[in-house]
Order: C-alpha cells, then structure tokens, then sequence
C-alpha cells in the first residue's frame, strides 16, 4: 500500500552552511511527492521555489547581538516564535525540521503537536566525558594523562550548559512551553540528523535518536569555469562565504604558490576585494566557481575548513589544506587532520610561506589522497539526503527508526 504524501515545514538559517543542507533535503522531500513548506532568509527564495517549495521569508536575526539589532539570541527567538508558529499553523505540517541554529520553527512546532527533527549541518556538536571540548579543534587523549587534562574541562563546560538550558527555559516559558532538564535542549530529542562523514567522528556511544546520516550536499547552478591550461597539479583556493573578510587566505595561497609547479583556481565568492589581489601567471582568479564541476579535477582543496566544502572535497575524494578561521572550522581542520585525509594550517600561522609548505606536504603525501579516496567510496554507497528522507518520514507517520550504528 502506498503511503499518503506528507506536509513538512522546514526551517533553516540562512548562512549558506546551514540552508543548503536543508534545501537538499527539501528537494529530496518534494521529488517523493510531498507538500514542503521552507521558512528561511529572503537570499534563498529563488531556489527555494525552484525545487518546488513553498517559500515563507524568515525573521533575519544576526546569530550575535550587534548595536543595530541589541537582541540577544534567545530574546530574538521569542521574537522569531510570534512571526513563525502562524506559518506552521497554515502549513498544517506532519513534521517539522529545524536547522541547529533555527530555534523558532522547533519551538513552534512543538506549540502546535507537531514532531520535531534537528538538521545538524556539521559535526555533532555535544561531547563525552574526557573529550576536547567542542570547537578546540583537539584530538582525543593518547594516554591518561591527557584524558585527565581533557577531564578538567567538564566542569566548566557542564556549567556553560547549565546557563544554556537555564537560557532555553526562560524561552520557553515566555511562548508558553514547559521546561526541560538536560543539556543540548535545543536539539530534538526525537530525531537528530547528523550531515557529515562518520569517519569524522570520534568514537564515542550514540543516542538512539541521533543518526549521523552523511553529507546533505546543496549548490548553486553556476557556470563552467575552465582552470589555468596546463598539465601541472590543479589546486582549487575555495575561501569561506562568511569568514575572512580580508580573504588573507586567498592572497596568501595566490602568493605562496606563485612559483610552484602547479596551477591555481581561486575564488573571492562573490564577496567584496579591498584592494588589488596580484594573480600570478600559474593561477586564475574567479567571482565564483561550481565545487561539483571543479574539484573532480583538483588534486588538492585549499579552504578554511568550511563543513560544506569539506563534504564536497572529500565525498569527491580530494584531500585538503585546512586553514581554519572560525566558529567550527578548528574542529573541522581537527577532524579531518584526525581522519588522515588533509593537512592543517593554524590561522595565527599563516603566510604565503606557510601556506606553500603545507600544499608542498599534501601533494607530496599519497597517504592523504588515499584518506580522501576512501571517504568518497563510503559516500558513493550512502545518500545523505535519501537517509535523511527516510528518517523524517519515519518521524511523521510515527514510526519507529533503525537502530544507530
């Protein structure tokens, strides 16, 4: 018997990071056949309508407070529920799907019955006991000294939690929701769908509702871009969207790699230049360029460690040069560093110098281009988005999900 079509509201922020997993999924949902309703930044209603969804404008709140928008993050939720619990209750939906940093479509959602999942576009952000706390960019302990160094840090983390829920709560009461006990309660405690590689995961014990699901993988049409000409090695420099805004890791690959017996294609992204950027006869600089379309021919990524251009280099089996800026790229540039399959240049340290010796080291490494290989093989036999899928339909019709491995 075939299932009736679902309602799904989705809602995601709209960082490139965050809403292209989510509109991957979306995409996913409409092409089985059923009604999606996509609540995020104004920038995404094209693509959004393209795929077939229902588009609903959602209140741009910065993640921080700034002096034009004073809001703290938790009064802009509240502020968030009031604009978006009317959209939920017109789309009527059999499941709503939040994205980790989008707290007004869980919220309202739970106001009106509706089951809830978390769309984690990255890492799975809580940790274990005696684990690097998250967003370090540190390795598990070797031995049992450095666990007891780890150790030390429970404290303080458990307390920054505990301020966290106590934060949560006070929400929660003023849109009319009960309290809840525990950390990490802005995550559905239903389902969780974890959109990485598990080989970037440390070990660790799972909770019966978390599903580390593979990349959800999103982008941009855009044109062909052809790289420099020649037989040399390409390296493909893809900076950040939302970080560095000097684009220092742009200038100093476009230096560094001037005189290397490579060619190089790089990218502003579409974000402002201040000021004249030297291309070297061996490179090309671009507005932008399709990942899909040019890292199947790159030997190497360099890249801050973006989550969403680490899943393209990787699921296409290229290794990286991970040279972190911010937020969760220190963990990414950790992880990856971790699962054998790039090299990591700290931020303090970067220079066309030392950007040169770590693209010198990968290209250099087979062992690295064997690591990448072997996480493209693992997501050529797993679709993120079609396991994802499955999942939020399982939570809609109420039914039970498959064991977490």
């Amino acid at each position: 018997m075939t299932e009736p079509p679902l309602r799904c509201f989705l809602g995601a922020f709209g960082d490139a990071g965050h809403a292209f997993p989510m509109l991957a999924l979306g995409a996913e949902l409409v092409a089985r056949g059923h009604e999606v309703t996509f609540e995020t930044w104004t920038r995404w209603r094209r693509p959004v309508q393209a795929h077939g969804m229902r588009f609903v404008a959602a209140p741009e709140f910065p993640t921080f407070p700034t002096r034009e928008r004073p809001l703290s993050p938790y009064q802009a939720v509240v502020a968030a529920v009031a604009h978006t619990r009317p959209a939920v209750f017109a789309a009527a939906p059999d499941v709503v799907v939040h994205d980790i940093l989008t707290l007004a479509p869980a919220l309202s959602g739970e106001l009106e019955a509706v089951p809830v999942a978390t769309l984690i576009p990255h890492l799975y952000p809580p940790g274990e006991p005696g684990f690097p706390p998250f967003g370090f960019g540190a390795q598990p302990p070797r031995s049992r000294a450095g666990a007891g160094l780890w150790r030390a840090f429970d404290r303080p983390v458990a307390a920054s939690l505990r301020r966290g829920t106590s934060e949560l709560n006070e929400t929660r009461r003023r849109v009319g929701l009960a309290p809840v006990d525990g950390p990490h309660n802005g995550l559905s405690r239903q389902l969780c769908l974890v959109a990485t590689l598990p080989q970037l995961e440390y070990p660790r014990s799972w909770p019966a509702h978390v599903h580390v699901v593979g990349p959800i993988i999103w982008e941009a049409p855009a044109a062909a871009v052809e790289p420099p000409p020649g037989p040399e090695p390409l390296v493909l420099v893809a900076p950040s969207t939302a970080q560095d805004p000097e684009h220092r890791l742009l200038r100093a690959a476009l230096r560094g790699l001037a005189h290397e017996p490579v060619r190089v294609l790089a990218s502003w992204n579409r974000r402002p230049l201040r000021g004249p950027v030297p291309v070297p006869r061996n490179a090309r600089l671009v507005e932008w360029v399709s990942y899909a379309q040019t890292m199947s021919e790159a030997a190497l990524v360099v890249c801050h460690a973006g989550h969403g251009t680490l899943m393209r280099a990787l699921t296409l089996g290229r290794p990286v040069v991970a040279v972190p800026h911010a937020g969760d790229m220190p963990e990414n540039a950790a992880r990856v560093r971790w699962a054998g399959a790039g090299v990591r240049l700290p931020w303090p340290l970067l220079s066309p110098a030392t950007l040169r010796r770590a693209v010198r080291r990968a290209l250099a490494d087979d062992r690295l281009a064997l690591g990448a290989a072997q996480l493209a093989a693992w997501s050529s036999l797993h679709d993120g988005r079609a396991g994802a899928a499955d999942l939020v339909e399982r939570l809609a019709r109420r039914q039970p999900a498959p064991s977490t491995t």
